[in-house]
């Protein structure tokens, strides 16, 4: 008796590799997705098989490092592979939207670097794929979960020794201007610090409160870029609120000039903790004479690829993915609502997708 009449053919095809106990993995773009290759490896039900980067001195060396492995130039050989279960898309942020669609229409479930992509009607696209492929799991790499030191803060927050919560507060300091000013953001039709920056503090701000935001408001400049290829915005604030009445603030300095850090401040009613750039320091008392707690967790104190392992795992056991899709979507909701607002010059709700 055949039990496979009927089935999805790409169900079909992960089915036949689980049996085997791997997932074929392939992934496209070698700067931050060689570090998914580790994060691969750590699953024994993940074999990466497939790399792609048109980059010719990154595949040279891809091929150096990976001989035993599957080299092409062309992204859609692996997006269109018939026995390639799992894409890992960390190629430049304005393909994602269109190398995810194409995942998705060949049955591979996607795990994306940031941002999943750059505008909202590219965001309803994916969503509308996804709802027409159910089986499939897509997460992106918001790697900031799996910091001891966030993660700890996150454990404070949960069992109440922070009280209740008022206003949490950050700045992404990118540190790498020549990046932003020689490399290949300036050459985009389109380039969001939002979407590519503020949505790493912004996501560990909603999973710290599990909180909803309503609306927005933001400002930007180009100051540190101007005169050079770069066309946008480097140096970005936003303001917004929670239904709950928490408010928040994150800024985005693309040309800040220190090494490339996450500042973050979060205000409760019994302690307030900020992630200072030499010294993160908890404080549970307002005495000037008092010595704040000075944590020892590291930061960042994350591999690339640490998400990789509970993404594979949610594939074959169907456990919960540690960035679910609908963080995803919510995430970059907010992130399309900041950079409107930015256009726009005025306050705007959040159209969650």
């Amino acid at each position: 008796m055949n039990i496979s009449i009927g089935i999805n053919p790409f169900i079909k095809r992960t089915m036949l590799n689980k049996e085997k106990n791997k997932l074929q993995v392939g992934i496209i773009g070698l700067g931050v997705g060689e570090a998914h290759i580790q994060g691969y490896a750590r699953h024994p039900g993940a074999q990466v098989v497939a790399l792609c980067d048109f980059d010719p001195a990154r595949s040279l060396d891809a091929k150096q490092k990976y001989p035993t492995m599957r080299h092409v130039e062309n992204a859609d050989d692996i997006l269109k592979s018939p026995d390639i279960d799992v894409v890992s898309i960390a190629s430049y942020d304005n393909y994602h939207y269109q190398q995810i669609m194409t995942a998705i229409e060949n049955g591979k479930h996607v795990f994306v670097e940031k941002p999943m992509c750059l505008h909202e009607h590219e965001a309803r696209d994916i969503r509308k794929a996804l709802n027409s492929q159910k089986h499939l799991k897509i997460s992106s790499n918001l790697i900031l979960r799996k910091c001891p030191r966030f993660i700890e803060i996150k454990k404070r927050i949960n069992n109440g020794q922070m009280g209740k919560l008022f206003h949490l507060d950050g700045s992404y300091n990118y540190g790498r201007r020549h990046k932003i000013i020689d490399g290949w953001r300036g050459d985009m039709d389109f380039y969001s610090g939002f979407c590519s920056g503020a949505v790493h503090l912004l996501d560990l701000f909603i999973w710290f409160t599990g909180g909803k935001v309503l609306e927005v408001m933001s400002y930007g400049n180009q100051i540190v870029t101007q005169g050079s290829k770069f066309k946008y915005n480097d140096s970005m604030t936003t303001i917004f609120k929670f239904e709950d009445g928490l408010t928040g603030r994150i800024s985005v300095h693309l040309g800040s000039v220190m090494p490339h850090h996450h500042e973050l401040n979060i205000y409760g009613e019994k302690a307030t903790f900020m992630n200072c750039f030499q010294h993160p320091v908890y404080f549970n008392t307002s005495d000037p004479a008092s010595t704040p707690e000075i944590m020892k967790q590291d930061y960042p104190g994350a591999h690339k690829g640490d998400l990789l392992y509970n993404f594979i795992d949610a594939i074959f056991n169907d456990v919960p993915l540690e960035v679910s899709t609908e963080d995803v979507f919510k995430a970059m909701s907010v992130c399309f609502a900041f950079d409107r607002s930015m256009i726009e010059a005025r306050p705007v709700k959040v159209e969650y997708i």
